[in-house]
């Protein structure tokens, strides 16, 4: 992850400067179906997972090879839809909605169908990451991880010295690198997981195919509603603000992205632990892993997350050559709602683990449609284009209420226990740390001194900070005997356990 951190970094700032600010907001906002479909990409591989997990939970080696065969034939029925839909949603956004220079149509047309064509792939490769995931093979995915970094960074040195269209061959060859890294990850499953076993005839049924259709029908919607939603304010930005405020919000979401790298490979090795926890009965173990997941998801971010915050200014100048308006008021607004929604996100895992999944998607998709409506209002009124910021927040703080309480009703959680030992425990922790460095920010004039200043000050209390008032006395316990006995680096448990 810290490889593919730095590159993927350097990676953005050749691609900016090869394509121009134009180019690079029309790639994001034409390409932005990619990022769009990679968020229902990945929705839709929870979904299988938490079959397959749950399932590995009982120990069942012949259904799990019935939920692989059953969720292709479902994947090839989801990626035949989405494609016929985004052809007649590309002709829709062509005509006439989308606002981009007319001497740069063709291209954008272009970039579009290169979109199409790895979406499709993408989608039908699902249950492949599905099964990953369900293995917990993070070496793997940074193996994965470094490729893409790699091919990525290959790519945007290419362009930068291309005397093609820029635009139109970036496209291509991202095209190419998505259908080229989704192929090795099917060769991989095939060879090591004996699961991966395509036999419609032997293992193909019926009655799961209905169940894993319901299940994955409903969180399709919540998926679905997010992804519009996310991709509709993008349309939003580019018809009220143009192409340029649409570069700005595609650089706060590499930078939000880059930096929630941990946390993400984080959680790809817990959300397994949770399905399997519940498959195998045990509830109290499967809560217990969602809690702690969400604490230290919300601290892997704060670590990277505070110093940019109060140092975003420096960080861009430094970073891009040619800093967008409104980036670095994008890139810390982002950052916060990020930060919000992992003292919350892993009890999503545990509603899916539990299985009855309906009415906490309907309320869901119903909460997500209301920031893109929002936006409109805002965005036809003359407020600020940052107001969408503020519109995503106040959506994170009430979608997080809905999870709790979802979380509560379905699973069990003691909210009294989660407030007092995961929420207030964060946001004291997280004040403590930025106050910190906000006072080193204050006191010195920009420079690299006061960003290593903040940077030193950010770990130092962090670590204080953390494990002192983040954490419960049982959790430092346990902290204390890793250290001691060394179970996570040698895969052991202690002898006195």
């Amino acid at each position: 992850m810290a490889i593919t951190v730095g590159l993927s970094l350097y990676t953005t700032r050749l691609v900016l400067n090869a394509l121009g600010v134009n180019d690079f907001g029309i790639f994001n906002l034409v390409g932005g179906a990619v990022m769009m479909l990679t968020f229902l990409n990945n929705s839709m591989a929870a979904a299988t997972q938490r079959f397959m997990s749950y399932t590995e939970g009982s120990g069942d080696l012949e259904k799990l090879k019935t939920i692989f065969n059953v969720s292709i034939v479902s994947h090839l029925a989801v990626g035949g839809v989405v494609f016929m839909l985004m052809e007649l949603i590309g002709y829709i956004l062509f005509d006439g909605v989308l606002s981009i220079p007319a001497e740069r149509i063709e291209a954008a047309k272009w970039v579009y169908q290169f979109t199409v064509v790895s979406t499709l792939v993408t989608i039908i490769s699902v249950p492949y990451d599905a099964v990953i995931n369900a293995h917990e093979n993070m070496l793997f995915y940074g193996i994965i991880g470094i490729l893409e970094a790699v091919l990525k960074l290959s790519i945007a040195i290419y362009i930068a010295n291309s005397t093609h269209d820029q635009l139109i061959t970036y496209g291509l060859l991202m095209a190419v690198s998505t259908v080229f890294t989704l192929y090795i990850r099917r060769i991989y499953c095939h060879r090591h997981y004996s699961e991966c076993e395509i036999y419609l005839r032997k293992h193909f049924s019926k009655p799961l195919f209905k169940e894993m259709t319901s299940f994955a029908g409903w969180s399709l919607l919540g998926s679905s509603t997010s992804m519009i939603t996310g991709y509709g304010q993008g349309i939003l930005i580019n018809t009220f603000f143009g192409t340029s405020v649409n570069a700005a919000q595609a650089i706060a979401g590499q930078v939000n992205g880059q930096l929630g790298a941990f946390g993400n490979t984080m959680l790809k090795a817990l959300n397994p632990v949770i399905a399997k926890s519940e498959g195998a009965g045990n509830r109290e173990l499967m809560l217990k892993a969602s809690a702690v997941g969400n604490k230290v998801a919300f601290f892997l971010l704060m670590i990277f997350y505070i110093p940019m915050l109060v140092e975003a200014p420096f960080v861009l100048k430094i970073w891009l050559d040619n800093v967008p308006d409104y980036t670095i008021t994008f890139c810390q607004l982002a950052l916060i709602r990020s930060l919000l929604e992992q003292l919350t996100i892993t009890f999503s895992s545990s509603i899916s683990a539990v299985g009855n999944i309906r009415k906490f998607q309907i309320y869901s998709s119903i909460l997500a449609a209301s920031p893109l409506v929002i936006t409109y209002i805002f965005f036809k009124y003359e407020y600020p284009v940052y107001a969408l910021y503020i519109v995503l927040i106040t959506y994170t703080i009430m979608s997080s209420v809905v999870l709790i309480y979802f979380t509560h009703k379905l699973c069990g959680l003691v909210i009294e226990e989660y407030l007092k030992d995961t929420f207030l425990r964060c946001i004291v922790s997280f004040i403590i740390v930025i106050c910190c460095a906000g006072i080193i920010t204050y006191s010195m004039n920009e420079s690299s001194t006061r960003f290593f200043l903040v940077g030193l000050t950010t770990v130092l209390t962090y670590s204080i900070a953390v494990y002192k008032i983040g954490f419960t006395i049982n959790e430092r316990a346990l902290i204390r005997k890793n250290l001691k006995y060394g179970p996570i680096l040698t895969g052991k448990e202690p002898k006195t356990i």
